[in-house]
Formats: structure tokens, sequence, C-alpha cells
């Protein structure tokens, strides 16, 4: 990961920190306490446990250097910077499928908070990206593996 900035909501930048805390004091003390286990397992050079152990803790370090790195480079949206009259990063934006009329909101966030199962999509996807700085009332193609999909912006809010 570069040291690109990471574009987070306040909610976003709480849960990385939240993440990172607990890794550090919880899942640090977990696996090491593993690791104490499985070394009283004898011969570790047989020992999955030991092995397993050992993934996790590799795993759990380079996650927390991941999240120091990403809150180094955070830049904070906060609501009252972000503008309703063209769709920008931290905005609500509700879109309707112009084929079959559905009707969806998004929420504009960073790549480190995208969640598309929380209809929060990141501003370098592609309808983040097809979206991002339109105004109300515009219709963009988002191209998508299965085509070309029509979107009206119907109307955009704060968070």
């Amino acid at each position: 990961m570069s040291d690109k900035e990471v574009i987070l909501t306040p909610e976003g930048l709480k849960k990385l920190e939240e993440e990172l805390e607990t890794l550090k004091s919880v899942k640090r003390r977990e696996v090491a306490e593993r690791i104490k286990v499985a070394i009283g397992y004898g011969d570790i050079s047989e020992n999955s446990e030991y092995e397993d152990a050992k993934n996790e803790q590799a795993f759990i370090e380079g996650r927390i250097i991941t999240l120091e790195k990403m809150l180094r480079n955070a830049r904070i949206i906060n609501s009252d910077e972000i503008d309703t009259d063209a769709v920008s990063v931290g905005a609500t934006v509700i879109v309707e499928d112009l084929e079959f009329g559905d009707i969806t909101e998004y929420t504009i966030v960073g790549t480190a908070e995208s969640n598309p199962l929380q209809n929060k999509i990141s501003n370098e996807s592609p309808v983040g990206k097809a979206i991002l700085g339109k105004k109300k009332g515009t219709v963009v193609d988002v191209n998508v593996p299965a085509g070309v999909i029509q979107y009206k912006i119907v109307d955009i809010k704060k968070l």
C-alpha cells in the first residue's frame, strides 16, 4: 500500500481506530498465549498449532502496520464540507436505474470504508467514478462487467 491519502468519514475513522486498538491490546496477547501453549507441546518443527499461531501473528502484525499507515494518511470528510450541488465523497446519492426503474441510495466513501452490502461504495468503484462531480438530474453511463447501466441522479444529500 502506498502513502496515498485515505479518505474517511468520522464513522470510518472510529471503526479503524477501534480495530487497531483491539489488534494491539487483545489479539496480540491472545496469539502470544497460543504460541506459548504450542511451544509447550514440544517439538515445534511438526507442530501445526505453533505454525497456525505464527501465521496469525504475522497477519495481525501486518494488519496493524496497514491500519497505522491508513490512519497516518487519513483525511476526514466532515458533513459541512459535503457539497449537495454535485456528488462528492461523503455524500449520499439517490440514483434511478433507467432500464429497470430501481431506486438505490449509495453513500460515496473512500476505498478503506467501502462496503457494498451497506450501499457504501468507493469513489474509485465504477459507479462511484461515474457519478462523482455530477449534478442532480444528470444521467450517467456506468460501465460494469455485464455492460452499461444508465443511472439518473435523483438527489444528493449529506451524510
